[in-house]
């Protein structure tokens, strides 16, 4: 067993531990996330940086989000988003940034007109520092991650390490959900989104992380498990993510994560020599096996309500009318706004009082497209098109940066169902903008 090898059991076993202490004692979760935090930055300057360590300390903040969040123990609602932002300014002092990356200069100016208009116009009884934190903490945590990560060279090993960091956090709150919830039979009544399986918290962000959570366990598994016994706690991981997913009747982040494993092993297919084709075909049919016995067991726990759900019927096998859970409504008052303010939008948090005050409908957004369009108007638009536009053009450019790929298929689509209230659609855009450089060993 390499050191490394042993770096990520020990790891693996210290944050099964944290998520039964936590699950016990929420409080020391909220001691630890300070603890985290200041031991992060320590870190870092004690580095300077040198190899890009402030990547590895805003995954795991990345990754801790929606689980302090879930346990109740977090400082600030927007914790995970502020503590990755501390961390890119520090990558940001001590590294520099490339001169190209200034479309993200651009893009964060291109949010400042909506944040003035927001300020003014957003009613007295309303916090306005909230409304406005809460719906621009998300891009402004993307900018400034994506600044420092704009074509930043690192080492697909480096990148495994990011991806690990991220994926201990989720570790601890997969022991959180089965402990909160160690019986679905009990719980699971209907079609609709499960908060008891979700341990107690939003099953939309839950469903976004354990997704990732798949697809991460699921890249260790093909690109760094040597060992056959690392290949079974990684195929293990994989499944215990797959299912907790599921359960939460949260349909996104199942859907994302399993599109990310499909790109990926495709992608794989066209990049490697005939050798490893072969071994890519045998993954992808036993993948496809491993999902069939998960489905069967998630169905018999659910007595087939799962079928339903992503059928999209109701408890009684009724087609329900509605196909994104009422989001249609949301996606479209938003447009209208823009259609009514197409230059600088309603202002940064206006949109929920519009919608309120126009149809009676009180929610806040669930696509950041339609928000972005409503709230920031055509500035909005530009500043979607260089989201969207720049990493394809760098994978474009690079076939074999198929990160750039995957990270940019994960921001668009939980952007469309989970706007950005939580820290993983930005930085894993981030992600995307590096330039990964394999080895031949990895190239094979």
């Amino acid at each position: 067993m390499t050191k490394k090898e042993q770096f990520y059991l020990i790891a693996i076993l210290t944050h099964v531990g944290m998520g039964f202490l936590f699950f016990f004692f929420p409080f020391v979760g909220y001691l630890y996330g300070l603890f985290a935090l200041v031991a992060g930055v320590i870190y870092i300057v004690n580095t300077g940086n040198k190899n890009n360590e402030v990547l590895l300390m805003a995954a795991y903040f990345t990754g801790i989000d929606v689980y302090l969040k879930m346990i109740g123990a977090t400082i600030l609602n927007e914790y995970g988003k502020y503590t990755v932002i501390i961390f890119m300014l520090l990558g940001i002092l001590y590294k520099g940034f490339a001169k190209a990356s200034f479309l993200y200069v651009a893009f964060l100016l291109l949010l400042l007109p909506a944040i003035f208009i927001g300020a003014e116009t957003l009613s007295l009884d309303v916090n306005i520092r909230k409304a406005i934190a809460f719906n621009i903490t998300g891009p402004a945590c993307l900018g400034l991650a994506s600044i420092y990560t704009f074509r930043r060279s690192i080492t697909i090993e480096r990148m495994l390490d990011v991806l690990t960091m991220l994926l201990l956090p989720l570790i601890a709150m997969l022991v959180n959900l089965f402990l909160y919830t160690p019986s679905i039979k009990d719980v699971v009544t209907n079609t609709q989104s499960n908060f008891e399986t979700s341990g107690g918290f939003g099953p939309n962000q839950v469903s976004t992380v354990l997704g990732l959570g798949m697809f991460i366990a699921f890249v260790q598994l093909l690109l760094a498990s040597k060992s056959k016994t690392f290949q079974v706690i990684n195929g293990i991981l994989v499944a215990l993510f797959a299912f907790r997913c599921i359960v939460t009747f949260s349909r996104g982040g199942m859907i994302t994560g399993l599109l990310m494993m499909a790109v990926l092993l495709l992608v794989l297919y066209r990049i490697t020599n005939f050798n490893a084709k072969g071994k890519i075909i045998a993954i992808t049919g036993a993948s496809m096996l491993a999902g069939l016995l998960i489905w069967g067991y998630t169905s018999i726990q659910t007595m087939g309500l799962i079928d339903k759900r992503y059928a999209n019927e109701d408890v009684n096998g009724r087609k329900k009318s509605s196909n994104l859970s009422g989001r249609e409504l949301l996606i479209e008052s938003e447009f209208d706004m823009f259609l009514d303010n197409p230059f600088l939008g309603v202002g940064v948090g206006r949109n929920k009082e519009v919608r309120e005050e126009e149809s009676g409908i009180k929610a806040p957004t669930h696509n950041e497209i339609t928000r972005l369009l409503a709230e920031h108007g055509s500035l909005g638009l530009i500043a979607f098109l260089i989201l969207l536009v720049t990493p394809l053009i760098l994978y474009l450019g690079n076939k074999l940066q198929i990160f750039a790929l995957l990270f940019t298929i994960f921001w668009l689509l939980t952007i469309n169902h989970a706007a950005m209230r939580i820290a993983a659609p930005a930085f894993v855009y981030s992600l995307a903008l590096l330039n990964v450089r394999f080895s031949e060993h990895n190239q094979r």
